[in-house]
């Protein structure tokens, strides 16, 4: 733990110090516990916002780091006449924020607030592009279309904020496309004074918020408009162009099966023939890419030569672009016009994007093709950053304000999170290392099995199903099994089925069918459950209380280095003479575990064990960092 510098350094930061103190305001609250590690907390960014200065501070679970970051966040924008901005990765951390921490704040800060959550604009229903739909809906529509239309428009007069999470259930994607909001249609000109105007109330509301709520990728979005065509050739945070986008694209400016489009509304023959033409030029283009890429070891497949296909596409969408510039200049429908331009907009990023994923004209970047959706039938062109630290030290660590990350790891082994700061370009930022308020010595045991063999031995499965049978027997199920690959969770899940059904308990598989957060609620509800899951349960996944009382890791989380943009990260250490192990995939594996670990704990009153079906922690040199990085608990070693 770090001790707060000078204690309590100015007015603001005393009164913010006071607030969490045992007898301070916020011990009015409902559950009130007083947390030394969340007063401090709070202290330290309030110092932080004061000067000005940047912020990363790792608080484990039961901090409570929400209101150690809201409550100075909050104070110094009212005193200061500015917006906090909170930036979270999850929908569930939004959705703790503003409808259980920010209304605790609300009864008991000596100040009032407004706080916002603040969407994406294409979450909102534009009624002006909905009527002129309803209007043009013969030329847009095929027939079960039209009726997606028609429930739109129901829903249109009675929903409460017009947004997609209103509604029961998810639109048609082509047909929401074409009502939702776009940024040159719908305008504080055009729509600012309709009190229908979704999008514009919304945006009212944030004008008076003192508090905003959003996630990483709007507020990127909003970091890099000040100067779009600048980010846009410096690479931002990447390009990518799909296959299923352009087409959707194109089709909707005219769809050859169903004959339905802009054109058709605008009658224009040329451009009926050119985005015939052009859909067909699109297949072909990319099922050249198709026949170069080997996908035989997943989804992505790194292209390294320039020119990787001849480009047969970019002069067609040139063409595109012209006769949508020539239809804008013909229309007096200002609808209309910022429609074509949007759809102008749309080809012209997507003609860019190819070009740039072609020539490898964007410096320091990694470029792949990528399988996408469900049943993988289309691909995108991407091209990324391979060190994103100068980007995110230009946008977020600038000298004129001030950014405090938090997180609960951060930390790999040493206190001043050199590795996180050095890898988000947040090298003048000031590390912040607080402990955690649990007991883990009387909360947590771990179990490591020596005795595993080597998993490219014969024997690997069958003894890996034994240890997890073994084990999930000790906790009575109530237990995530966290997988490193998907193929060998389906074998083992497949394998272990009949053990289940006969202990009576109920097997859980991530990608069985049910979402996510529908597989949680189902093992949080179910007595003796136990949860097969791989990459996205390792973290951000909260289970309090009984329903977990066992984390089986069944391999050290070390990333296959298949992913392109892994893949150019180990080539860049390399190149700069560093040694990619020790300074990519060690430190990755070892926040990878900790959180995996993370989700046993998660308050006071948590018991349960820990079990690593990986020898490789007691076995191999780097065993010792993945130990020493974990919460100090029992060990035994069977």
């Amino acid at each position: 733990m770090i001790a707060l510098k000078n204690a309590v350094s100015s007015e603001f930061v005393e009164r913010v110090h006071a607030f969490f103190s045992e007898n301070g305001p916020l011990s009015k609250a409902k559950n009130f516990e007083f947390r030394p590690q969340q007063q401090e907390m709070a202290a330290r960014v309030a110092e932080a916002l004061e000067e000005e200065r940047h912020l990363v501070i790792e608080a484990g679970t039961g901090v409570g780091k929400s209101l150690g970051y809201l409550v100075p966040a909050i104070l110094l924008a009212l005193e200061q006449h500015k917006k906090a901005i909170i930036s979270t990765h999850t929908i569930n951390l939004q959705e703790q924020l503003l409808h259980k921490d920010i209304p605790i704040l609300k009864k008991v800060l000596p100040v009032e607030f407004e706080a916002a959550l603040m969407k994406g604009r294409q979450n909102y229903l534009c009624p002006r592009r909905l009527e002129r739909a309803l209007q043009s809906a013969k030329e847009l529509f095929t027939g079960p279309e039209e009726s997606e239309l028609q429930r739109l428009a129901e829903w249109a007069s009675t929903t409460r904020d017009g947004s997609l999470s209103d509604l029961s259930v998810e639109p048609d994607p082509k047909v929401w496309m074409q009502v939702c909001s776009e940024s040159h249609i719908c305008t504080q000109k055009t729509c600012g004074q309709n009190p229908r105007c979704f999008y514009q109330q919304a945006r009212k509301r944030l004008l008076a918020a003192d508090v905003i709520v959003l996630n990483h990728t709007l507020l990127f979005i909003l970091l890099g408009s000040p100067d779009a065509q600048q980010e846009r050739e410096s690479g931002f945070l990447g390009y990518s162009v799909s296959q299923y986008g352009l087409r959707s694209t194109i089709q909707r400016l005219y769809n050859s099966r169903t004959r339905k489009g802009l054109f058709t509304v605008m009658r224009d023959a040329a451009g009926v023939r050119l985005a015939a033409e052009l859909i067909d030029d699109v297949e072909k283009f990319f099922g050249a890419v198709e026949s170069k890429s080997d996908f035989r070891k997943g989804r992505e497949f790194r292209v390294r030569d320039v020119d990787f296909v001849p480009d047969t596409i970019t002069g067609r969408l040139t063409a595109l672009q012209a006769r949508i510039a020539e239809l804008v200049k013909r229309t007096d429908d200002e609808i209309l016009k910022a429609e074509l331009q949007e759809f102008g907009r749309r080809t012209r990023d997507a003609r860019e994007g190819i070009a740039i994923f072609l020539e490898q004209s964007a410096p320091e970047h990694v470029y792949w093709v990528e399988r996408t959706g469900k049943t993988e039938r289309f691909l995108a062109l991407n091209a990324a950053p391979i060190d994103l630290a100068p980007v995110l030290r230009r946008m977020l660590f600038r000298e004129d304000c001030c950014c405090v990350m938090t997180s609960a790891t951060l930390a790999v082994g040493r206190p001043d999170l050199a590795y996180f700061r050095e890898r988000i370009g947040a090298d003048e930022a000031e590390p912040v290392l607080l402990g955690s308020p649990f007991n883990f010595q009387k909360q947590m045991r771990m179990f490591v099995v020596q005795k595993m063999p080597d998993p490219r031995d014969a024997a690997y499965q069958k003894e890996l199903e034994r240890w997890i049978a073994h084990f999930v027997e000790k906790s009575d199920g109530r237990a995530f099994v966290l997988f490193t690959n998907y193929r060998d969770m389906q074998q083992v899940a497949g394998a272990m089925q009949k053990f289940f059904v006969e202990k009576g308990m109920n097997l859980l598989v991530q990608g069985a069918g049910a979402p996510r957060s529908k597989l949680l609620e189902q093992f949080k509800s179910t007595p003796r459950a136990v949860l097969f899951g791989t990459d996205s349960f390792w973290g951000g996944v909260d289970v309090p209380g009984e329903a977990l009382s066992n984390v089986i890791i069944t391999r050290l989380p070390f990333a296959v280095p298949d992913h392109p943009i892994i893949e150019a990260k180990l080539e860049l250490i390399e190149e700069r003479g560093g040694d990619p192990f020790t300074e990519y995939s060690l430190p990755e594996a070892i926040l990878k575990l900790r959180q995996g670990v993370g989700r046993l704990i998660r308050t006071k009153s948590d018991h349960g064990i820990i079990v690593i079906l990986d020898n490789r922690i007691v076995t191999r040199p780097y065993g010792r960092a993945f130990m020493q990085a974990l919460p100090k608990c029992p060990v035994e070693i069977v």
